[in-house]
Order: structure tokens, then sequence, then C-alpha cells
């Protein structure tokens, strides 16, 4: 009798599709009482969300819950395009913004934990282009201070008017460990009107063609603070993915893919939306009066209401063609992709078998690194770790949650929380841009009230 012999390449084919089936797998959808939930009481969440479409607060959104490594709650409310009155599905793609930010975190620190470099040599150390960054004295020392929406004030207007276009040398240059706190003195130039502001705009500072031009062009630019003293939102994650490109030796796209999307399985976040996937795209909306030069528009207030689509100019950065990979808010991703992100955090770095983290660094990611700096956003109770806010005291905080929860959002009103304490996931997406309505705390009040177990 002849033995049958399987070729060692199919037996190679087949592990390797038996793997990548393994690390794509969704996760399970249970019936909220398995994880502690009310039915009844979630009930609350779609009738809030659906009252807000109806209200014409939103045109459409998501909400996810999972607990214990399974969805307890996955709801879409209104359209992705009302226009074209297409309904929100499951698998809607969404613009994250600034949910794009974590992400670029743990690409940076699985090249930290490969010994690229450690957190608190300077930036220029590996980018050159930012060594010898110098400070504005209209903004260092001239008593601008931050302010609860991430802009600046001053008892003289907009800084030091004398001071203006003078600089000096930085007490030290800014470290990596500021670059993910948010603590290295750049600024973003859409939310205030200072003299490094109006800098950024000038130099149109995200819409270079690639990361290295964009480097470039910073180390130009003055710092609006000294280093190491401030927390201020910035575009100090966007800095992140281009020593990611530098580290590595490849495009912090190749990077994302490679190491960390497609690992996760997270087949639908990108920084290019392909042809194909564009009728999944949510319409983006903004406020009808709105300036359509979004530096102007973060800096705008409108009096209507009305939802309007945004200008496509807004999302040409995500469509085929474009080529600024931005990592502090260039990347588009789905509920089940970013739940999987989460879940691979909140597991200590582990996702299905897949290891992107250990889990020392995922803790050293989630606990703050401001200490007596206060963060930005008048969120007291509220610091920050390395690319997630990080919740000290969630009495203080006043909203529903856990000590010790991390979390972020994005800018067109899109939000996540991971809590290690009740082990949840919280996820909820929108699209309108500036954002304006606080949907997203209300989805996560609505979360916890219909939670029926606790593990204090």
């Amino acid at each position: 009798m002849k033995s049958f012999r399987v070729p060692l390449t199919f037996v190679a084919l087949l592990l390797a599709l038996l793997a990548s089936a393994t690390q794509a797998r969704d996760l399970l959808e249970v019936k909220p009482a398995a994880e502690g939930f009310s039915a009844e009481r979630l009930a609350r969440i779609d009738g809030y969300m659906e009252q807000a479409v109806k209200d014409g607060v939103m045109v459409g959104g998501q909400g996810l819950i999972a607990r214990n490594g399974n969805i307890v709650y996955n709801e879409a409310w209104g359209d992705r395009d009302g226009e074209k009155n297409l309904p929100m599905e499951e698998d809607t793609i969404h613009r994250i913004y600034s949910m794009s930010k974590p992400i670029t975190g743990v690409a940076l620190m699985i090249l930290y934990e490969e010994g690229k470099f450690l957190l608190n040599e300077p930036v220029a150390k590996y980018l050159p282009e930012l060594a010898n960054l110098q400070v504005a004295l209209s903004t260092a020392d001239g008593g601008v201070t931050a302010v609860s929406d991430g802009t600046q004030s001053s008892s003289s207007g907009e800084g030091d008017t004398a001071a203006v276009g003078k600089t000096r040398a930085p007490a030290r240059q800014p470290t990596i460990r500021d670059l993910m706190t948010h603590t290295a003195g750049f600024t973003y130039g859409v939310f205030g009107d200072t003299e490094v502001d109006k800098l950024y705009r000038e130099s149109r500072i995200l819409q270079h063609p690639d990361l290295t031009d964009f480097v470039t062009k910073l180390g130009k630019i003055p710092l609006q603070y000294e280093p190491g003293t401030r927390w201020h939102y910035s575009v100090s994650v966007d800095v992140q993915g281009a020593l990611v490109e530098r580290l590595a030796g490849m495009s912090f796209g190749k990077f994302l893919e490679t190491r960390l999307f497609k690992p996760l399985g997270m087949e639908d976040t990108s920084f290019v939306v392909p042809k194909r996937k564009l009728k999944r795209l949510a319409q983006l909306y903004t406020q009808e009066g709105t300036p359509g030069e979004m530096g102007t528009a973060f800096r705008t207030r409108v009096n209507s209401s009305k939802l309007v689509p945004a200008p496509a100019g807004v999302s040409a950065g995500y469509m085929e063609g474009a080529t600024f990979e931005g990592g502090g808010g260039g990347l588009v991703s789905t509920t089940s992709d970013y739940l999987k992100f989460c879940q691979m955090m909140l597991n200590g770095g582990e996702l299905n078998g897949t290891r992107i983290l250990s889990p020392n660094t995922v803790a050293l990611m989630s606990r703050d690194h401001l200490g007596e700096i206060q963060m930005g956003f008048a969120r007291a109770g509220v610091g920050f770790g390395l690319d997630f806010a990080v919740v000290e005291d969630a009495g203080l905080a006043g909203e529903s949650g856990s000590d010790g929860e991390y979390n972020w959002g994005g800018a067109a009103g899109t939000r996540f929380w991971i809590d290690p304490k009740e082990n949840v996931i919280g996820i909820f997406m929108v699209q309108s841009i500036p954002h304006r309505t606080t949907l997203a705390s209300h989805f996560k009040t609505l979360v916890y009230q219909a939670m029926e177990t606790s593990r204090d």
C-alpha cells in the first residue's frame, strides 16, 4: 500500500491560512446578562441616539461595548450618508482623526521593545532635522497659558507682542517621551492664534507630501513652549510617525500594516480608503456656516446647529493619491477593527495568540507621565500616559468610569476608552467636524448605568 505524501509547500500554506484566520477572528457577541449588563438599560442608548438623529444632532453613529473579551452591545443609528439615504452599518468606515494617536504610540513602542531608542533620549538623535530647535519668546516668556479647549490665553492678548519674532535656546531639546506626552513644546496651529500657531498655518504644516518634508519644515519653526514644562496638544504624534520611519527603515504606513494591522486582523484600518471601499466610508458633516478651511474652522463658532456635508477637500487626504501618513490624525477605521486594537491593549499586549507588546510596556503607556504638569482641556482627575489620557481619579473627573481607565477621542466626535478594572471597552463613532456635541460622554454614561455587576 502506497503512503500518501502531502507536499510541504501545501502544509505550509495551510498553516499560514489557519494562523491568519485565528489572528483575524472577531470577538464573540453574547447576551448582555452574560457579562453583567442589563439589556433593558442598554436599550436607553438606542433611545437617546435615535432621538439625537431625529433632532439633527447627528446624522448617524455607532456604539460598541465589550466586556471580558465578548461584545455585549453593537448598534448603529441613522445614516452614514444622509443625502444618499445610506444607513449606518457595522462595517462603516470612519475617519478616526486623533484616535490614530494611540495606534502610532503602540507602533513606536514596538521599536522601543526592540531596543531602537530610549524614551528620555532627544528626538534629534534620530531626527536631526529637529536639532537645535529654538523657543519663541512671545509664548515661552510672554505669559501665554493653556486653557480648557487647548488654545492659549494671555494677559497681553496673544503673548508678549514686543517679543514677536524673537527666539532663544530652550533649557533642553525635546525628548521622545515629550513627544508621547504632548510636552515637547510643539503646537497644532489650528486651535490658537499665537505667533507660533500662525507660523504653523503659513507653513501648512500637516499638508506636506511626506513625513521627511514635514519634519524638515517643522525644524525651522520655533517651539511654542519650553520642553517638559507644559501639556499642549500638538503635532508631536506626527513626529512619532516620522521617527518610526527612520528607526524601522520603511514607510510608516508599511510598518503599521505589517507589524500591527495585519497581525491583529485590522483589515479596514489605513491612511487611504481604497476605491473598492469608498461606498462604506461615512459622509463627513459640519455645522452650516463653518469655514471650509480647517485652520479657521476650529477657531470659529457658528450659530447654526444644522449639519451639512463637509467640503470634499476636508477628506482629500484619505483618498487614493494622498501621500502624507499622519500618525496624529490620518487613519480611517471601523468599530470592529478598533475593538481589536483596544482588546489587544486590555489583554496586556496580546490578541488571539499574537503578541504586539509586553504587559509591562502596556502598563508603562497607560500610567500617568505628567506628574505635577496639568493636562489641558480642563480635565481634573485626568493625567496623560504615552499617547493615552489616563483617569487618575474618576471622582474628580466627574464622569462615569473607573480609576485607571485610559482613553482618547477624535476631532469628528469619535471616542474610545479601556477600563481595566471592569474589563470593559467602549467605542463610539460619529462624523461631524469640528465636533460640538457631548454625544460621546452621554454614550459612556449610558454604558455604565447599564452595568449591573461591578468588580468593586
